[in-house]
């Protein structure tokens, strides 16, 4: 099962190049959605935000430690970030932990809470 994911946030188009943005995406989209069929990654979800000034959306990608690094190395991803750098503005790469990952996560940043005192 998927414990950590990879979310790629991204903001504006850039102005006059709002067409090739949106063919970015959906060649991510195939990228991703071939990825999910072919086993490389668990699942991705895909938001699209309401106008906020930041962020325009975001893609979750979930699978294990070695499928999200593997999709980093990924020639045809890295060639379709690329091309994503070139169309939208603030494009991010976020790597995270997800499922059975949070415990573990939680339980090292209690105990490294448990090593700076407190004040009231």
């Amino acid at each position: 099962m998927a414990d950590r994911m990879l979310l790629i946030a991204w903001g504006a188009p850039v102005r006059g190049l709002e067409s090739r943005a949106i063919e970015v995406f959906n060649e991510a989209l195939g990228i991703l959605g071939r990825m999910q069929q072919d086993g490389r990654i668990d699942s991705f979800d895909v938001s699209l935000l309401s106008p906020n000034g930041e962020m325009d959306g975001f893609i979750m990608i979930r699978g294990t430690a070695e499928q999200i690094a593997e999709l980093r190395e990924d020639e045809e991803f890295q060639r379709n970030t690329v091309d994503a750098q070139l169309a939208v503005d603030s494009i991010r790469h976020l790597d995270g932990y997800t499922n059975e990952s949070i415990a573990a996560q939680m339980e090292m940043y209690m105990e490294a809470i448990s090593k700076v005192p407190q004040r009231a």
